[in-house]
C-alpha cells in the first residue's frame, strides 16, 4: 500500500496538487460504514439537521473528519443494532471505513474512531411481534 501511496504523491507533486473537501471524506467514510451488518443508523447529533429540514439526506451524517495534507482521522458515532457483538462490528467498520477511504483518496487514514451512541430495538420488537412463540402470542381479552 505505500508503493501506492508514494505513486500519487509523486504524480499530485509533478502536476499539481489535489485536496478533499472534509464533505467528501465524510461521505466516503459514512457510506463504507453503513455497508458494515450490524450498523443500524449513524447518529448525527452534532450533524447537519439543516439538510435533512429540507428533506435531502445528509450523507455524512454522524461522521467527523480531521484531514492533513496527506493523513486523515476519522470519527464515526453510531447505532447498532440489538444483539450484535459490538466490538466486532466495530473492527469491521474500522477495516471498511480504512480501505475505503485510503483506495478512493490515496490519504493515509490513521485513526478509525467508533463511537457507540445507541442501540437499535426495531429488528428486534419486530422479529418478536412475527414470533410463532405461544409465550410471546398477545391473545385479545374477549370481554373487551
Amino acid at each position: 500500500m505505500a508503493f501506492m501511496s508514494e505513486n500519487v504523491q509523486t504524480a499530485v507533486e509533478e502536476y499539481g496538487k489535489i485536496t478533499f473537501a472534509d464533505e467528501v471524506v465524510a461521505i466516503i467514510a459514512g457510506l463504507a460504514a453503513t455497508e458494515v451488518d450490524g450498523v443500524a443508523a449513524m447518529s448525527g447529533g452534532f450533524a447537519g439537521g439543516f439538510t435533512e429540514m429540507l428533506g435531502m439526506k445528509n450523507l455524512s451524517k454522524g461522521v467527523k473528519v480531521e484531514i492533513g495534507e496527506k493523513e486523515a482521522a476519522i470519527d464515526l458515532y453510531i447505532i447498532v443494532e440489538y444483539g450484535v457483538r459490538v466490538p466486532e462490528v466495530a473492527w469491521k467498520i474500522q477495516e471498511n471505513v480504512k480501505k475505503t477511504v485510503e483506495t478512493m483518496t490515496g490519504l493515509d487514514v490513521v485513526e478509525v474512531n467508533i463511537h457507540v451512541q445507541g442501540i437499535d430495538f426495531e429488528k428486534q420488537t419486530k422479529k418478536d411481534k412475527n414470533s410463532n412463540d405461544p409465550e410471546k402470542i398477545e391473545v385479545e381479552d374477549p370481554k373487551s
